[in-house]
């Protein structure tokens, strides 16, 4: 049975508008009115457990407005949602037991305190036992690298220290259910690299279900095989990434290394013309044109290299956003 059941979800948020100048100023103080603004539209999926899925899309899409209705902070405006069999908005204790939310740009953690000190409270909120407290501390604190940095207020941790601190306070009490809303925010390639290995482990030791929104495409291809993307509150794709590129891309990245350099006009022949760097080319093919177009280059031009592969994830993602269209 899924463990995260979205029907139909719906939010809209009554947003005040004012006119400009004195006149306008004095009747919005009397007599305001507003304005509906569709920040989640009519969304629906479903999540198995011990998932991982990536949320994905443009700032302002709703992807933390969903986040937040999945986790009771705020109450649909429509639409059924259901999370480990609890309907979250409820914010009962045996729910929250089995949730846990990690915003990258906000933190829980008391700034000048050593992190140890805000576990404890933690522990103390969700009635840890001392044994288990140590016995979880110590376990998150190898997988997380952390050895040695708990004594230290949380101000002297690096950004991906107190991130990883971050993840261990979520999770000391070993949710089911995993809301992570751009973990590895302005961490540094080897501080993301850290997060995505812990979040595989913890995923696999635990079975634990990962609901992942992120910027960085990197996140979501070292992490999921399944992506839900949304833009403009409507949710335009559910499905594999593979599947993802054979909707949104119907087309192949040929890379070329030319003996001498050629015109864009001769090469734009060949494809939609990506970049032209000296004699290096990368050219969009579309997938059914593709042998014949391969054929035709090493046939027209004095080619050295030559390598075909699916486009960067990334620039399939801005396309469909950008196109924002199922």
């Amino acid at each position: 049975m899924p463990i995260v059941i979205v029907d139909n979800l719906s939010k809209v948020y009554p947003v005040a508008v004012k006119e400009p100048g004195l006149k306008g100023t004095l009747r919005h103080f009397l007599r305001r009115t507003y304005r509906s603004v569709n920040a989640v539209q009519g969304v629906s999926f479903q999540i198995e457990p011990g998932e991982v899925v990536g949320f994905l899309g443009p700032n302002g899409a709703g992807k933390t407005t969903t986040l937040k209705m999945l986790t009771g902070l705020i109450h649909p405006s429509s639409g059924k949602v259901r999370v480990a069999g609890y309907v979250p908005f409820r914010r009962e204790e045996a729910f929250l037991q089995k949730i846990t939310l990690v915003m990258g740009q906000k933190q829980q953690l008391l700034w000048d305190l050593p992190a140890l000190d805000s576990l404890k409270i933690n522990a103390a909120v969700y009635n840890i036992s001392d044994r288990d407290f140590r016995l979880r501390v110590g376990e998150l604190t190898e997988l997380l690298g952390l050895e040695g940095k708990l004594n230290q207020p949380v101000r002297k941790l690096s950004l991906g220290e107190r991130m990883k601190a971050e993840l261990l306070a979520a999770l000391l009490h070993h949710p089911q259910v995993l809301f992570l809303d751009e973990p590895t925010l302005g961490l540094d390639v080897n501080a993301q690299v850290g997060v995505r290995d812990f979040l595989r482990e913890y995923n696999q030791r635990y079975q634990a279900t990962v609901l992942l929104t992120s910027h960085y495409m990197a996140d979501i291809t070292a992490l999921c095989d399944r992506v839900l993307l949304i833009h403009q509150g409507l949710l335009i794709y559910d499905g594999s990434l593979e599947g993802l590129l054979q909707r949104f891309a119907p087309y192949r990245e040929v890379k070329v290394e030319l003996a001498q350099a050629v015109s864009e006009t001769d090469l734009s022949q060949y494809g939609e013309l990506e970049t032209v760097e000296g004699r290096e080319v990368r050219l969009l093919v579309q997938r059914e044109a593709l042998t014949r177009t391969v054929a035709r280059i090493l046939a027209e031009l004095q080619v050295l290299d030559l390598t075909v592969t699916d486009p960067p994830i990334e620039e399939v993602i801005g396309r469909v956003f950008r196109a924002g269209v199922a």
